[in-house]
């Protein structure tokens, strides 16, 4: 292969990156053209919002990445091989041989990096299809007054950004719900594996223990507390939850447990509707208000 044929090969890997990305930011920029509402219109999220938009960002860039995958290893191996005729002839078949190496390098590099972004798609589908298993499950206390909000974006001290898949305001409370989709793996021997147990202090998975998600959901509780609480009299408490879609959740409470309340999305309903009336329908206007501001951010 001369210098000049990959040089093409090149050129047009080069012009067909160029061309794609092109054609993605030609047609974001369509979407906006023409709308029949206004331009300034902002919606609530909805369940899993965050979630949704790295999906669709990683569908509109599948191809991109197929070609980078496909043709990286191509183009190493070209490069190489254009640099043969150079080699001293005692070293050509050394040299073809290191660059097969290369090419097989490179390819098993490829297809891996092409692996973990079809892995992280799936994944994230995953957490934004438990999140709506867990916004469904919420819908009903609508019914009885409370007020429900998803996805809601949030700047931790440190300026990190994070959200809060789930709040929950009504007459019983405020209730900062974090949802964890995981899937079901082996179960070791005792162990059913659809069976998660909650013993006051950590969760003990068929294969093992953790504290995956409680951590999260107490500190996002303490935000939303801090952040409600900012500037008015009243004072909200707000109680952390970790919801596990398609797990049967088992309590064995030791004397010492932690503020989080682990639960099947399904229970949801029965443990938020069966507290006391403890916030006025003025204060859960008042704090809805708040959570608002932030979660209207959905434009076109």
């Amino acid at each position: 292969m001369t210098w000049k044929t990959t040089l093409l090969a090149g050129v047009y890997f080069a012009f067909f990156m160029l061309c794609s990305f092109g054609i993605i930011w030609w047609q974001r920029r369509q979407k906006r053209v023409r709308l029949p509402f206004d331009t300034k219109l902002r919606l609530l999220r909805g369940p899993g919002e965050t979630q949704r938009r790295l999906v669709q960002k990683s569908d509109e860039e599948g191809p991109l990445w197929v070609a980078v995958a496909a043709g990286m290893p191509v183009l190493v191996a070209a490069a190489m091989l254009q640099w043969l005729t150079r080699v001293p002839e005692v070293l050509q078949l050394g040299w073809l041989a290191l660059t097969a190496v290369t090419f097989g390098a490179t390819y098993w590099l490829a297809v891996r990096f092409f692996a973990a972004k079809t892995r992280e798609s799936g994944n994230r589908y995953l957490g934004y299809f438990g999140e709506r298993i867990v916004a469904e499950h919420l819908e009903p206390l609508k019914q009885e007054g409370w007020r429900i909000f998803h996805d809601v974006p949030a700047r931790g001290k440190n300026g990190a950004a994070f959200n809060l898949d789930h709040i929950a305001v009504g007459p019983g409370g405020v209730y900062a719900i974090e949802t964890k989709t995981r899937r079901k793996g082996h179960a070791r021997p005792g162990f059913d594996d659809h069976k998660v147990f909650f013993d006051g202090r950590d969760l003990v998975w068929p294969w093992g223990e953790d504290n995956h998600g409680l951590d999260q959901a107490e500190r996002n509780a303490t935000w939303l507390a801090d952040f409600i609480n900012a500037g008015t009299a009243d004072y909200a408490n707000v109680q952390p939850v970790l919801a596990l879609p398609g797990w049967f959740v088992e309590m064995k409470p030791m004397q010492e447990s932690r503020a989080c309340i682990v639960v099947n999305p399904r229970m949801l309903p029965e443990v938020l509707g069966r507290e006391d009336r403890v916030i006025t329908r003025q204060q859960i206007d008042a704090i809805a208000a708040k959570i608002e501001g932030l979660c209207r951010d959905v434009e076109y």
